[in-house]
Protein backbone atom coordinates (compact mmCIF):
# COMPACT_ATOMS: atom_id res chain seq x y z
CA UNK A 1 0.00 0.00 0.00
CA UNK A 2 1.73 3.33 -0.84
CA UNK A 3 1.93 6.08 1.52
CA UNK A 4 1.49 9.16 -0.96
CA UNK A 5 4.56 10.88 -2.70
CA UNK A 6 5.12 14.45 -1.47
CA UNK A 7 7.33 15.99 -4.50
CA UNK A 8 8.87 19.25 -4.58
CA UNK A 9 10.75 21.64 -7.03
CA UNK A 10 13.31 23.84 -6.13
CA UNK A 11 16.08 26.29 -7.68
CA UNK A 12 16.65 30.01 -8.26
CA UNK A 13 14.58 31.78 -10.18
CA UNK A 14 14.27 31.19 -13.54
CA UNK A 15 15.35 28.23 -13.70
CA UNK A 16 12.02 26.89 -15.28
CA UNK A 17 10.36 25.28 -13.08
CA UNK A 18 6.45 25.90 -13.76
CA UNK A 19 7.22 24.24 -17.15
CA UNK A 20 8.72 21.35 -15.45
CA UNK A 21 6.54 21.08 -12.96
CA UNK A 22 3.49 21.25 -16.19
CA UNK A 23 5.40 18.12 -17.72
CA UNK A 24 4.74 16.18 -14.05
CA UNK A 25 0.97 17.42 -14.02
CA UNK A 26 0.70 16.55 -17.69
CA UNK A 27 2.82 12.88 -16.84
CA UNK A 28 0.72 12.31 -13.91
CA UNK A 29 -2.60 12.71 -15.32
CA UNK A 30 -1.51 10.48 -18.10
CA UNK A 31 -1.01 7.69 -15.62
CA UNK A 32 -4.20 8.25 -14.27
CA UNK A 33 -3.10 9.10 -11.19
CA UNK A 34 -4.62 10.87 -7.96
CA UNK A 35 -2.19 14.18 -7.55
CA UNK A 36 -2.37 17.53 -5.56
CA UNK A 37 -0.30 20.41 -7.24
CA UNK A 38 0.14 23.45 -4.85
CA UNK A 39 3.07 26.38 -4.29
CA UNK A 40 4.67 28.27 -2.17
CA UNK A 41 4.01 31.22 -0.33
CA UNK A 42 0.64 30.39 -0.98
CA UNK A 43 -1.81 27.23 -1.65
CA UNK A 44 -4.36 28.05 1.08
CA UNK A 45 -6.43 31.66 1.61
CA UNK A 46 -4.67 32.69 4.00
CA UNK A 47 -1.23 31.77 2.84
CA UNK A 48 -1.62 33.30 -0.82
CA UNK A 49 -2.18 37.03 1.52
CA UNK A 50 0.72 36.20 3.34
CA UNK A 51 2.37 35.59 -0.54
CA UNK A 52 1.09 38.89 -1.66
CA UNK A 53 2.83 40.36 1.60
CA UNK A 54 6.36 38.96 0.63
CA UNK A 55 6.17 39.73 -3.05
CA UNK A 56 5.27 42.79 -3.06
CA UNK A 57 7.78 45.10 -4.09
CA UNK A 58 6.29 48.01 -2.11
CA UNK A 59 7.46 45.91 1.11
CA UNK A 60 11.38 46.11 0.36
CA UNK A 61 11.90 47.70 3.89
CA UNK A 62 10.91 43.88 5.30
CA UNK A 63 13.05 42.65 7.92
CA UNK A 64 14.46 39.64 7.15
CA UNK A 65 13.66 38.00 10.03
CA UNK A 66 10.02 38.71 9.07
CA UNK A 67 10.66 37.46 5.84
CA UNK A 68 11.85 33.97 6.93
CA UNK A 69 9.30 33.79 9.41
CA UNK A 70 5.94 34.81 7.21
CA UNK A 71 7.41 32.36 4.51
CA UNK A 72 7.27 29.92 8.08
CA UNK A 73 3.81 31.02 8.67
CA UNK A 74 2.34 30.25 5.38
CA UNK A 75 4.25 26.82 4.85
CA UNK A 76 2.88 25.78 8.13
CA UNK A 77 -0.67 26.27 6.90
CA UNK A 78 0.01 24.29 3.62
CA UNK A 79 1.17 22.07 5.47
CA UNK A 80 -1.54 21.06 7.67
CA UNK A 81 -4.30 22.24 5.32
CA UNK A 82 -3.19 21.10 1.81
CA UNK A 83 -0.08 18.74 1.65
CA UNK A 84 -0.48 16.43 5.09
CA UNK A 85 -4.05 15.73 4.54
CA UNK A 86 -3.48 14.88 0.73
CA UNK A 87 -0.92 12.21 1.64
CA UNK A 88 -2.85 11.03 4.39
CA UNK A 89 -5.06 10.03 1.54
CA UNK A 90 -2.22 8.20 -0.50
CA UNK A 91 -2.18 10.90 -3.02
CA UNK A 92 0.93 12.35 -4.66
CA UNK A 93 1.56 15.99 -3.56
CA UNK A 94 4.08 18.53 -5.93
CA UNK A 95 4.92 21.62 -4.33
CA UNK A 96 6.50 24.84 -6.52
CA UNK A 97 9.08 25.75 -3.61
CA UNK A 98 9.34 24.25 0.15
CA UNK A 99 11.88 24.93 2.66
CA UNK A 100 14.81 24.37 0.56
CA UNK A 101 13.85 27.51 -0.64
CA UNK A 102 13.86 29.14 3.00
CA UNK A 103 17.26 27.87 3.45
CA UNK A 104 18.78 29.07 0.39
CA UNK A 105 17.30 32.22 0.56
CA UNK A 106 16.41 33.45 3.82
CA UNK A 107 19.33 31.09 5.01
CA UNK A 108 22.03 31.92 2.28
CA UNK A 109 20.76 35.43 0.68
CA UNK A 110 19.73 37.34 3.88
CA UNK A 111 22.40 35.34 5.99
CA UNK A 112 20.46 34.18 9.08
CA UNK A 113 22.04 30.97 9.00
CA UNK A 114 20.24 27.39 7.22
CA UNK A 115 20.45 25.83 10.48
CA UNK A 116 18.42 28.20 11.98
CA UNK A 117 16.43 28.76 9.83
CA UNK A 118 15.44 24.76 9.11
CA UNK A 119 14.82 25.05 12.78
CA UNK A 120 11.45 27.02 12.55
CA UNK A 121 10.56 25.45 9.52
CA UNK A 122 10.70 21.83 11.36
CA UNK A 123 8.12 23.41 13.86
CA UNK A 124 6.14 24.77 10.97
CA UNK A 125 5.86 21.72 9.06
CA UNK A 126 5.78 18.99 12.02
CA UNK A 127 8.85 17.80 10.25
CA UNK A 128 7.63 16.86 7.26
CA UNK A 129 10.01 16.83 4.30
CA UNK A 130 9.88 15.88 0.72
CA UNK A 131 10.14 12.28 -0.49
CA UNK A 132 12.20 13.52 -3.84
CA UNK A 133 13.57 17.30 -4.51
CA UNK A 134 14.03 18.16 -8.09
CA UNK A 135 17.00 20.76 -8.36
CA UNK A 136 17.02 22.90 -11.03
CA UNK A 137 20.26 24.50 -10.72
CA UNK A 138 20.90 27.85 -13.22
CA UNK A 139 23.53 30.65 -12.84
CA UNK A 140 21.42 33.46 -11.54
CA UNK A 141 22.90 35.95 -14.54
CA UNK A 142 21.22 33.29 -16.94
CA UNK A 143 18.23 33.09 -14.78
CA UNK A 144 17.62 36.37 -14.33
CA UNK A 145 17.43 37.15 -17.97
CA UNK A 146 14.89 34.87 -18.41
CA UNK A 147 12.62 37.17 -16.17
CA UNK A 148 10.22 40.02 -17.28
CA UNK A 149 11.64 42.64 -16.27
CA UNK A 150 8.91 45.40 -15.65
CA UNK A 151 7.31 42.88 -13.41
CA UNK A 152 9.65 41.56 -10.87
CA UNK A 153 8.54 40.97 -7.54
CA UNK A 154 10.33 41.66 -4.13
CA UNK A 155 12.48 38.98 -4.13
CA UNK A 156 13.37 38.56 -8.05
CA UNK A 157 14.35 42.56 -8.29
CA UNK A 158 17.53 42.25 -5.49
CA UNK A 159 20.27 42.46 -6.66
CA UNK A 160 22.85 40.27 -8.35
CA UNK A 161 24.99 39.51 -5.34
CA UNK A 162 21.77 38.22 -3.35
CA UNK A 163 21.16 35.51 -6.25
CA UNK A 164 24.63 34.40 -5.92
CA UNK A 165 23.93 33.88 -1.95
CA UNK A 166 20.81 32.29 -3.18
CA UNK A 167 22.29 29.76 -5.52
CA UNK A 168 25.21 28.71 -3.02
CA UNK A 169 22.55 28.38 -0.46
CA UNK A 170 20.39 26.00 -3.45
CA UNK A 171 24.02 24.10 -3.76
CA UNK A 172 24.67 23.43 -0.11
CA UNK A 173 20.71 22.26 0.01
CA UNK A 174 21.72 19.57 -3.00
CA UNK A 175 24.71 18.60 -1.09
CA UNK A 176 23.15 18.13 2.70
CA UNK A 177 20.25 15.98 1.34
CA UNK A 178 21.42 14.09 -1.59
CA UNK A 179 19.45 11.41 -0.75
CA UNK A 180 16.36 12.55 -1.65
CA UNK A 181 17.73 14.90 -4.24
CA UNK A 182 17.41 14.85 -7.95
CA UNK A 183 20.41 18.10 -9.44
CA UNK A 184 19.62 19.16 -12.90
CA UNK A 185 21.42 21.42 -15.19
CA UNK A 186 18.63 24.04 -15.84
CA UNK A 187 20.99 25.51 -18.93
CA UNK A 188 19.94 22.72 -20.96
CA UNK A 189 16.70 22.60 -23.45
CA UNK A 190 13.46 21.82 -22.27
CA UNK A 191 13.39 18.39 -23.33
CA UNK A 192 16.60 17.35 -22.08
CA UNK A 193 15.53 18.43 -18.61
CA UNK A 194 12.12 16.66 -18.31
CA UNK A 195 14.60 13.50 -19.33
CA UNK A 196 16.41 13.94 -17.08
CA UNK A 197 13.23 14.64 -14.19
CA UNK A 198 11.28 11.57 -15.53
CA UNK A 199 13.44 8.33 -14.32
CA UNK A 200 13.90 10.05 -11.23
CA UNK A 201 9.71 10.85 -10.29
CA UNK A 202 9.46 6.86 -11.97
CA UNK A 203 11.59 5.46 -9.79
CA UNK A 204 9.38 7.03 -6.53
CA UNK A 205 6.28 6.25 -8.29
CA UNK A 206 7.47 2.42 -8.45
CA UNK A 207 9.12 2.56 -5.02
CA UNK A 208 5.84 3.66 -3.64
CA UNK A 209 3.49 1.13 -5.50
CA UNK A 210 2.06 4.11 -7.06
CA UNK A 211 3.10 2.31 -10.93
Amino acid sequence: MNRGLFITFEGPDGAGKSTQIENLRNYLDDLGLDSVFTREPGGTDLSENIRDILLDPANKGMTSRAEALLYAASRAELVEKVIQPALDQNKIVVCDRYIDSSLAYQGYGRELGALKVFGINQFATQDLMPALTIMLMLDPEKGRARLDQDNLDRLESEDLEFHKKVLQGFAYVAEEYAYRMKVVDAGMSREEIWDEIKPAVDWKLKKRGFI
